[in-house]
């Protein structure tokens, strides 16, 4: 089994350390928060002082932080004193211009790379089912793969440097669409007087079908595992999804692409965030939506 570095254990990198655990894989780990680290020592990570300090002898450095500027900060520290050929992945979210830097600074020191962000949120950390959306050479995917099966259920390899970015901002900025638009349906079905269950059964099997509407439906009921049914906590946090949508109006502008939805998904969700509900599920966006219909 690898000798595997992770650093970044927050409510997803925390689970994903420790299902390499699992996996029978001796896992090193490193995050600045105290707590965080110590539920990760309960979970089997050997937790160590710095990030630096746990990639030593690493055979694979798996990194889960913030944003784009963390990861290229942590990736300058660390892979000088990894050892040459290791593989190093990411599976932050973060901008393509970043993930791009990041594989360079990995090229630089003779490192494989991957960028390998995720879908599936916190459920599927915990459960190991999550999506992997791979960017990277042929022979660093190859290596990434055996590692991301023991997190995930899917492993994608998307193409070069910065392709698991590109289709994840892409997937998120559909999902954060369609999320509204079902939510407006509802709403309307609301004012129509057309139940929730009605309007679930017919658009389930119809042309209205989505992910949105039939595994994370926006009021409780149908669905029994959507956050709706457990007060709209998270699942994949309403900050979460602005992040990523404003990620996909950052990449839509540099490479003049036009997305007038994903834009105004952007808009809606920071209105949804201002109001103080950035900590809700995404899903939760529907009361929001609710109250703009009230005072509109």
């Amino acid at each position: 089994m690898a000798k595997i570095a992770f650093i970044g254990l927050g409510n997803m990198g925390g689970p994903m350390a420790a299902n390499l655990v699992k996996a029978g894989h001796a896992v090193s780990g490193y995050d600045l928060v105290p707590a965080l680290r110590e539920e990760a020592a309960k979970a089997g990570v050997a937790v160590v002082s710095g990030a630096a300090s746990a990639v030593e002898g690493a055979d694979v450095i798996v990194t889960m932080l913030p944003a784009g500027k963390h990861v290229v900060s942590v990736w300058r520290d660390v892979a000088p004193v990894a050892h040459k050929g290791a593989l190093i992945i990411d599976s932050s979210t973060i901008d393509v211009d970043s993930a791009r830097a990041a594989h360079e600074i990995a090229r630089q020191v003779g490192l494989l790379s991957v960028d390998a962000p995720v879908s599936g949120g916190t459920g599927g950390a915990k459960a190991a089912t999550l999506t992997f959306m791979c960017g990277g050479t042929d022979a660093a995917f190859a290596a990434a793969r055996p590692v991301l099966e023991k997190m995930g259920k899917k492993i994608v390899h998307c193409g070069d440097g910065g392709a698991g970015q590109a289709a994840k901002i892409c997937n998120n900025m559909i999902l954060g669409a369609t999320m509204i638009a079902t939510a407006e349906a509802f709403v309307l079905a609301e004012k129509l007087g057309l139940s929730h269950q009605a309007l679930f059964d017919v658009a389930s099997t119809s042309s209205g079908q989505s992910w949105s509407l039939t595994s994370y439906c926006p009021v409780p009921g149908p669905v029994a595992t959507s956050p709706a049914n457990n007060d709209y906590r998270p699942g994949f946090a309403a900050a979460l999804m602005l992040k990523d949508l404003l990620l996909s109006q950052q990449a839509a502008a540099a490479a003049g692409a036009a997305t007038p939805m994903g834009a105004a998904a952007a808009q809606i969700y920071a209105l949804f965030n201002a109001s103080g509900r950035a900590g809700d599920d995404f899903s939760g966006v529907i009361n929001f939506l609710r109250g703009a219909a009230r005072t509109g």
